[in-house]
C-alpha cells in the first residue's frame, strides 16, 4: 500500500511543507528507488520482488509526478532542490544514507546523492546528464512527443491498446526494447502518469543546463545502460565512465531506456551486487 510522508524544506521565502508518496517493503539494508520523468514509482514494480527479500526497498513518486503533488510555487525542480528534499524524504523516515538506484532522471539525482555524501551507493541506469546538446535536444523533444501523445488519446483508446502487444508497442515502444512484456494495467496507468504529471514542464525546464561533470568518489557506484535504449544513447555511458572513472560500467543486453521491465532479474542482480 502506498503512503504520503510529509517534511519541511527551505525555500527562498522560508520553509515549505513537501509531501511525497512511497511505498516500502522488504527487510535489510535501505534502498531507495528513484524513477524518471513522467513515470512513477510502479516502474520498479517488476524488480521490487526479488529486492526485497535482501533489502528494505522504498520506492518513492518524485515530487510532481504518480502520486506526489507538486511542489510549492517557490521550489524549482533542479538539482539543488531535488536532491536536498531526497535527503530530507530519507530523515523525515529515519533512514540513514540508504543505498539508491534511479533510472534517468532519476539515476541522475541518484549520482548526485552520491556525491553529496547521502547514501552509501549508487546504480544509476540510464542516467540523464551525459549528453551532448544535440543528444539532449532530441531527448527532449521525445519526451515532449510522448507527453503529447499520452495527453491526446482518450481513456477508452488507452485501454484498448493495452490489451495486445501490438498496442502496448504503440503505447511504450520508446522506453522498453520488449513492450509486450508490460502487464496491460501497468501500460494504462503510466501513460496516465505521463499525461497527469504536473511536474514535467519544469523538470525538462530545469534540465535543459544539466550536465554532470563531477567524481562521486568513496562508495560503490555502477552505472548500466541497455544497449537497446532509444531515448539517451549508450554511447552516453562511455561518458559517464570517464566522468565517474571508479564506477562500473554494465551493459544490460536487450534493454530499453527503462530496463526494470525488460530485464527484471539482470537489472536486481546489478543493484543487489552494487549495494553488497
Amino acid at each position: 500500500m502506498a503512503a504520503t510522508v510529509s517534511f519541511t524544506v527551505e525555500s527562498p521565502r522560508g520553509p515549505r511543507t513537501v509531501s511525497v508518496a512511497y511505498e516500502r517493503t522488504g527487510s535489510g539494508e535501505p534502498l531507495l528507488l528513484l524513477h524518471g520523468i513522467g513515470h512513477h514509482r510502479q516502474a520498479w514494480d517488476p524488480v521490487i520482488p526479488v529486492l526485497a527479500v535482501e533489502r528494505d526497498v522504498i520506492a518513492i513518486d518524485l515530487p510532481g509526478f504518480g502520486a506526489s503533488p507538486a511542489l510549492p510555487d517557490d521550489l524549482t525542480y533542479g538539482l539543488t532542490t531535488v536532491a536536498p528534499l531526497l535527503g530530507a524524504f530519507c530523515d523525515a523516515l529515519g533512514v540513514d544514507r540508504p543505498h539508491v538506484a534511479g533510472n534517468s532522471l532519476g539515476g541522475l539525482l541518484a549520482l548526485e546523492l552520491g556525491r553529496e555524501k547521502l547514501v552509501r551507493s549508487v546504480t544509476a541506469l540510464s542516467p540523464a546528464g551525459f549528453w551532448t546538446e544535440g543528444e539532449r535536444q532530441y531527448a527532449f523533444s521525445t519526451l515532449r512527443a510522448m507527453r503529447l501523445a499520452a495527453r491526446s488519446m482518450p481513456l477508452p483508446l488507452v485501454e484498448r491498446l493495452s490489451r495486445t502487444a501490438a498496442g502496448r508497442t504503440v503505447l511504450t515502444s520508446t522506453i522498453y526494447a520488449r513492450p509486450g512484456r508490460r502487464s496491460p494495467e501497468a501500460a494504462v496507468l503510466e501513460t496516465v502518469a505521463l499525461r497527469e504529471a504536473t511536474g514535467f514542464h519544469q523538470t525538462l525546464a530545469a534540465g535543459r543546463d544539466v550536465r554532470f561533470t563531477e567524481d562521486v568518489p568513496g562508495l560503490p557506484v555502477t552505472v548500466a545502460w541497455g544497449s537497446s535504449d532509444r531515448l539517451l544513447l549508450r554511447r552516453q555511458g562511455i561518458r559517464a565512465k570517464h566522468t565517474v572513472p571508479g564506477a562500473r560500467l554494465v551493459r544490460l543486453p536487450g534493454c530499453g531506456h527503462v530496463p526494470m521491465n525488460d530485464d527484471p532479474a539482470l537489472v536486481a542482480r546489478v543493484i543487489l551486487d552494487t549495494s553488497r
